[in-house]
């Protein structure tokens, strides 16, 4: 089942207790996404990430946390259901909001900024709005898992 970005963002914000900027809520959710497509054949949330300067980002879920700015991202997804306890999507978020919260900004924009995948082959310095195709992340998914290197929330 996809699920909507804000459902995905207000569960991986519970989950770290409510510190994670937008920055890094877009670049773990970017890397569920990823893994979510390369091991479900299908992906994760709704809608497109977008290759922009600092990596891949949700447009809506940007829009929507922008008002925090570089701060850690309040709960302002009330209005959006919980994610079901025995759902493969609350696993995955769970599993990456434990393994990439403590990453710093950095070394999350590293990872998605990786030479020849897919943020890469579409971005344009200072534009937005080009779209990252989930046929690309997937194919990064699969050359990062068979050169031993994909991040892997269980």
């Amino acid at each position: 089942m996809t699920i909507s970005i804000l459902e995905a963002a207000k569960h991986l914000g519970k989950q770290a207790g409510w510190s994670l900027s937008n920055l890094k809520m877009q670049k773990i959710l970017y890397i569920a996404h990823m893994y979510h497509l390369g091991n479900h054949d299908s992906p994760l949330v709704q809608g497109l990430f977008e290759a922009w300067d600092y990596g891949p980002v949700h447009p809506d879920l940007y829009h929507r946390a922008k008002v925090f700015g570089a701060d850690p991202v309040g709960n302002i997804f009330r209005s959006f259901k919980a994610l079901e306890d025995e759902a493969t999507e609350k696993r995955i978020l769970d599993a990456a909001a434990e393994q990439l919260a403590g990453i710093s900004s950095a070394q999350l924009i590293a990872t998605t900024h990786r030479e020849g995948g897919a943020w890469a082959k579409h971005y344009v310095p200072g534009v937005r709005g080009i779209e990252i195709p989930n046929e690309d992340i997937l194919e990064e998914y699969r050359e990062r898992r068979s050169k031993g290197n994909a991040e892997q929330p269980k």
